[in-house]
């Protein structure tokens, strides 16, 4: 299982975007905080998949993105 903190702020024009640092590149973005961090999720699966791939990584198991400490 691998976990990984996901970063978020709202942009101007309202949207959410979110990232994890630990993944760079990885970030998705939503028109609510619930939409931005579920397009992370997605992001961050087929993220790891291609590197796993890649054989950057031995395997993968589940990815679990957490709620991120602070929202700006």
């Amino acid at each position: 299982m691998n976990t990984y903190q996901a970063q978020m702020e709202q942009d101007e024009d309202g949207r959410w975007s979110c990232w994890i640092d630990e993944l760079p590149g990885c970030a998705a973005w939503g028109y609510t905080q619930g939409e931005a961090l579920e397009a992370l999720q997605d992001a961050a699966e087929a993220y790891i998949e291609d590197m796993v791939e890649a054989g950057e990584l031995p395997s993968h198991g589940e990815v679990i993105i957490e709620r991120p400490i602070a929202i700006a």
